[in-house]
């Protein structure tokens, strides 16, 4: 089984496919690592070096070019679901799972990241929320259309490896 982690940056997608593909013996992918590897660049150096159009053609490139192990737990970055036929095609070639979180609490997670985001460098505060409610509200008619939808305050990887588990049998 495969299943791409979706989701607005900081919602744990990393975190949360790493714990659930070493909980059920899957193999674990972080498409960033991969497309970063390729490039030989950080993402954010891509995105100021390249500009954000041609890292979407890239990011979905990586996506559909990556040979993926039968089973397989895969991250992906924030907007990946939202530009090109992306989504459809994580859906057509594996499951898909949204972590959902709020504005307010995403905010307060990348307020205290230690990476550099691109779409988020020098907001902090109100302005960081304003922005990740503006960007969620553009994405999540994307994000919803997830084969699993969680949300991402009460998860457990035993809930999450349920949530897969429970869809693969119907």
């Amino acid at each position: 089984m495969r299943v791409f982690f979706i989701g607005f940056m900081g919602c744990g997608k990393t975190t949360w496919s790493r714990k659930l593909a070493n909980h059920l013996g899957y193999a674990f992918m972080d498409l960033d690592h991969i497309l970063e590897a390729k490039v030989g660049m950080t993402i954010a150096e891509y995105f100021e070096q390249y500009g954000q159009d041609a890292f979407r053609q890239l990011e979905s490139q990586v996506l559909k070019e990556t040979e993926y192990p039968e089973n397989v737990i895969v991250s992906t970055g924030g907007g990946l679901p939202c530009f090109f036929d992306n989504l459809e095609w994580m859906n057509a070639n594996g499951q898909t799972l949204y972590i959902k979180l709020t504005p307010q609490t995403l905010a307060e997670r990348l307020d205290k990241g230690k990476t550099t985001r691109p779409l988020i460098a020098g907001k902090h505060g109100e302005e960081l929320v304003t922005f990740i409610a503006g960007k969620l509200a553009e994405r999540e008619g994307f994000y919803n259309q997830a084969t699993h939808i969680v949300n991402g305050i009460d998860m457990s990887v035993e809930t999450l490896a349920d949530t897969i588990s429970a869809r693969a049998f119907q």
